[in-house]
C-alpha cells in the first residue's frame, strides 16, 4: 500500500467503532431469563441464530398445538446472524455455480425450492411484520479483471442454456451506469434472486414471532451436553435442564452437541466495515439508484450495499482461519484487515475520498468442504442438525428449518429426497493438517487473483476433489 494510501485508508478509520453497525442500535430488545430448573417440551431449538428461530417459527406454523422451546447461549442474533452483510439470497447452494458442480442432476429443483425459500422469508417478513428494511433489489457479480469478465460471459452463456432467466449481462457501460466505479468492467445482475435486508431486525422480529406463537425462549441459555432421557433427549444447561422429545440443532459454527459433527465444520473470521451516512452528492457520484447488492469476482472477494440511511457496507477479502480451529473474540477485531478493506473501498470508489467509517467489526461464520449446508439426524432420529452454511445462511437457513423439521417427522419430502440433503461433505483433516490445507489454498487463491485467474497445481487437485476454503 502507498503512504499516502495507507494515510487515507488509516484516517477513515480513526472514529470507527469496534462493533458490528447492526447490533448497535438503542432499540435492541432485552435479553430473555436464562432456563431455571427443568423444562419439558415436544421440541426444543438449540441456537438462537436464524436456523433456530426459523425452526421454531415453523414447527408452531405446522403444528400450533406443539410445545415448543428455544435456548440461546447468548442473545438471539447477537453472532453471524447479527453481524453478516444482509445479502438474502435464494441459492440454496452457495451460488448456482456451486450447485451445477455438485449436483447437476436436480440443481433445476434445487433452484425452484430456493426460488420458494426466498419467497417464503418475504411473505413471513409481510405477514409478521418484521421491520427488517426488506429490499428485492438482486445483486450484481462485478468483474474488476479482464478475465474475470470472460469467465462472466461464458457462465452468462452457460445460465441461458440451462433456461434460468432474470439473470443479465452488463457490460461496462451498463453496469457503469447503475453503480459507478473505475474498477467494474461488467457484471451479471441477478435481478430477482437476492434481497437485501437488516440482519439484526429480521432476527429480532422473528424472535418476536415465535414468541407470539407460543414459544418459550431462554437466552443466556446453553446447551451444554445431549444423552438419551427415556424415549426422549435431555439437554442440560448452566442453571437446569431440557426434556424434549425431539431436538432440533442450529448451532452452526459452535461445537455441535453431535460430536461425530464436529469435524464437518471450521471457522472462518470474516470482516466489514460501514460508512459513515453518504451525503446527497456522495451518493449522486457513485450512482446506485438500483440499490443492488454487489460483489466482485475474484477469489479473494468483496461484498458490498447500501444500507436503508445510505451508508455502504463493505466486506470481505480476508478469511482467516484460527488454528485448531478455537473461536476467539479477540479475533473479532483485525486492524490489518481493516486498514485492508479502507484502502481497496476508496480504490473501487475514489470518488467517496474523504468518507470516514463509523464501524468496524468481525465474526466467525461455518464452512464445509462444500461451501454449503449439509443435514443428518441422530440418536434414532429423534435429533436434527444442519450447519455449514458458509456465510450465505440468511436465506437458506430457513429452507434448513424445513429440512430439520421434515427428519424429524421421519416423513420422506421433496427436501428429504434430495442428493443435497442425504450426502455429506468430505470432514476436515485433524490439524496441523488441517491449517496447513487451509493457508495453502488460501494462498493459491490469491497467487491466482493476481496471476490472471489461473489455478496452481494445488487448487486444481482440490477442484478435483470437490474440496476447497471460501470466504
Amino acid at each position: 500500500m502507498a503512504p499516502a494510501a495507507m494515510r487515507t485508508a488509516a484516517s477513515s478509520l480513526s472514529g470507527a467503532k469496534p462493533v458490528p453497525y447492526w447490533l448497535d442500535d438503542p432499540d435492541r430488545p432485552d435479553a430473555l431469563p436464562a432456563l431455571t430448573g427443568d423444562e419439558r417440551t415436544d421440541l426444543l431449538v438449540v441456537g438462537g441464530g436464524y436456523s433456530g428461530l426459523w425452526t421454531a417459527l415453523i414447527a408452531k406454523e405446522r403444528d400450533p398445538d406443539r410445545d415448543v422451546v428455544l435456548i440461546e447461549g447468548h442473545e438471539v442474533g447477537w453472532a453471524a446472524s447479527g453481524r453478516n452483510g444482509g445479502f438474502c439470497a435464494a441459492s440454496l447452494t452457495h451460488g448456482l455455480a456451486n450447485g451445477v458442480e455438485r449436483w447437476p442432476g436436480e440443481i433445476g429443483k434445487l433452484e425452484e425450492l430456493g426460488e420458494r425459500n426466498l419467497d417464503a422469508i418475504e411473505a413471513a417478513v409481510a405477514r409478521y411484520g418484521i421491520d427488517c428494511e426488506f429490499e428485492r433489489t438482486g445483486e450484481i457479480d462485478v468483474a474488476t479483471e479482464p478475465h474475470q469478465l470472460q469467465e462472466l460471459r461464458e457462465w452468462h452463456e452457460k445460465i441461458v442454456s440451462l433456461g434460468i432467466t432474470g439473470v443479465d449481462f452488463l457490460d461496462r457501460d451498463a453496469l457503469r451506469a447503475e453503480v459507478d466505479s473505475p474498477t467494474f468492467l461488467g457484471g451479471l445482475w441477478d435481478r430477482r434472486g437476492v434481497a437485501l435486508l437488516h440482519p439484526a431486525k429480521l432476527a429480532w422480529g422473528l424472535k418476536r414471532a415465535c414468541r407470539e406463537l407460543g414459544v418459550r425462549i431462554y437466552e443466556h441459555t446453553r446447551g451444554l451436553d445431549l444423552v438419551r432421557s427415556g424415549a426422549g433427549m435431555a439437554v442440560r444447561t448452566p442453571y437446569g435442564r431440557v426434556l424434549a422429545r425431539r431436538v432440533a440443532l442450529g448451532t452452526n459454527i459452535f461445537p455441535s452437541l453431535v460430536k461425530r459433527v464436529r469435524p464437518y465444520t471450521v471457522p472462518v473470521y470474516d470482516y466489514a466495515l460501514m460508512t459513515e451516512p453518504l451525503t446527497p452528492q456522495q451518493r449522486e457520484s457513485i450512482g446506485w439508484k438500483g440499490r443492488q447488492g454487489l460483489g466482485d469476482s475474484a477469489n479473494q472477494f468483496h461484498y458490498f450495499r447500501l444500507s436503508a440511511d445510505h451508508r455502504i457496507l463493505w466486506g470481505g477479502y480476508d478469511a482467516i482461519y484460527p488454528y485448531g480451529g478455537k473461536l476467539n473474540a479477540d479475533l473479532d477485531q483485525r486492524p490489518e484487515t481493516f486498514l485492508k478493506l479502507a484502502e481497496q473501498f476508496f480504490t473501487c470508489f475514489p470518488q467517496l475520498s474523504g468518507v470516514r467509517f463509523s464501524h468496524a467489526w468481525g465474526g466467525a461464520i461455518d464452512t464445509c468442504s462444500r461451501f454449503t449446508a449439509f443435514f443428518g439426524t441422530a440418536h434414532r432420529g429423534r435429533v436434527a442438525y444442519a450447519a455449514g452454511f458458509t456465510g450465505l445462511g440468511v436465506g437458506s437457513t430457513r429452507f434448513g428449518a424445513e429440512v430439520m423439521l421434515d427428519l424429524l417427522s421421519g416423513e420422506e419430502t421433496e427436501r428429504t429426497r434430495l442428493e443435497m440433503v442425504r450426502s455429506k461433505p468430505m470432514p476436515f483433516p485433524p490439524e496441523p493438517f488441517a491449517w496447513a490445507g487451509i493457508e495453502m489454498t488460501r494462498r493459491s487463491l490469491a497467487r491466482a487473483d493476481g496471476n490472471g485467474g489461473r489455478r496452481d497445481l494445488w487448487l486444481r487437485a482440490m477442484d478435483k476433489l470437490g474440496l476447497g476454503f471460501d470466504s
